[in-house]
């Protein structure tokens, strides 16, 4: 399903937000996607992901489509002290993955309208966008949406979330290392990614370098596949979907 351009939030009847997370703060909280976020949340991404080419990345249309398909595994913080703004979001959709054949680009795999490869019964979460404004930062944002992820895998027995993972300290290295030999320094310690280096800390583990994965040129269109496993997934013979 694909929505023209002209559709807006404004054709959803209102209806009470569905909160999934209070930060201590009091004004920071994760609600599921609404129609009502989707400018800002386009906005958002646009602003965070300012190398990467704007066609790749979800437009206002694209997040109701999103809404549509998949309210409750997409996920936005909002900042009560600014008129609850979206300050951050963490996006993606169901499907399976085939690990044995890993590289792909983020529109291929996402399909038609950022949504068409989407299928409830798949058994992988597929992250297609996780951001915070950088004013934000450091306030525990990113870890909480990775986490409310991973409770949203875990609720409904996924076996675990897959997703290309940016690496933008590569743009430091790139001519001098290929971007598996960075992948693998950054796994070892030996290099910081400011990405990377977090989902690693949250649990994830790195596979390859993905190559033409995104149109950023200051990393030569590289990202990595990153997997999370769910160890209480249930499904048919316990491993099967596994990496």
């Amino acid at each position: 399903m694909t929505r023209s351009s002209g559709d807006d939030a404004t054709d959803r009847t209102d209806h009470d937000e569905i909160v999934v997370h209070r930060f201590d703060d009091g004004d920071l909280r994760i609600v599921q996607l609404d129609p009502r976020h989707a400018k800002q949340c386009e906005e958002l991404e646009l602003a965070v992901f300012h190398t990467i080419d704007p066609s790749d990345l979800y437009h206002e249309h694209e997040m109701l489509d999103l809404y549509d398909a998949f309210p409750e595994g997409n996920f936005v913080v909002l900042d009560a002290a600014a008129d609850d703004r979206v300050i951050g979001m963490g996006l993606g959709i169901l499907l399976e993955f085939d690990f044995d054949n890993p590289y792909h680009g983020l529109r291929e795999i996402e399909g038609d309208g950022g949504i068409g490869n989407h299928h409830p019964d798949s058994p992988w979460y597929y992250g297609t966008d996780i951001s915070v404004y950088p004013e934000y930062r450091g306030r525990g944002i990113g870890k909480a949406l990775y986490e409310q992820r991973k409770r949203y895998v875990q609720e409904a027995n996924k076996a675990g979330i897959v997703a290309g993972g940016v690496i933008p300290g590569y743009a430091d290295h790139l001519g001098l290392m290929s971007a598996d030999e960075y992948v693998e320094k950054v796994v070892a310690g030996d290099l910081y990614d400011p990405t990377l280096t977090f989902q690693l800390e949250n649990g994830f583990r790195a596979g390859p370098a993905l190559p033409d994965y995104l149109h950023d040129p200051t990393v030569g269109n590289w990202a990595v596949l990153i997997v999370w496993d769910n160890p209480d997934w249930t499904g048919a013979g316990g491993t099967e979907g596994r990496a």
